[in-house]
């Protein structure tokens, strides 16, 4: 029987903000990628929304050959006045190996 490599990959936590505003939706944005954005009726579907904004948007970002920032801190984030307002916070974690067009794995925290 043939064996299978296996690939062990880091994992990239990137932070989203999440903000609300009178009769809204929970809104989502990456510090990191400017226009990926979502939302959610709720901070939990709001939550599961980043995930997949995300994920879709590193997955066009790796096709089109632009370079992936690097997660910033939260003390960062948090010196830029438009993220100052945020109700929550929420990491997703992205596994290394979306970088190599290997199977992606996500950990949302």
């Amino acid at each position: 029987m043939p064996t299978l490599p296996i690939f062990f990959f880091n994992m990239i936590t990137y932070i989203a903000t999440i903000h609300k505003d009178k009769d809204s939706d929970y809104g989502v944005q990456f510090y990191d990628f400017p226009g990926c954005i979502s939302a959610g009726e709720s901070i939990e579907e709001a939550k599961m929304m980043a995930k997949e904004a995300l994920i879709g948007h590193i997955n066009l970002m790796v096709t089109d050959g632009d370079v992936i920032p690097t997660p910033s801190t939260l003390e960062s984030i948090l010196k830029d006045k438009d993220y100052q307002d945020a109700v929550a916070f929420t990491t997703v974690e992205i596994s290394e190996a979306i970088l190599t067009n290997e199977n992606l794995y996500v950990k949302n925290m």
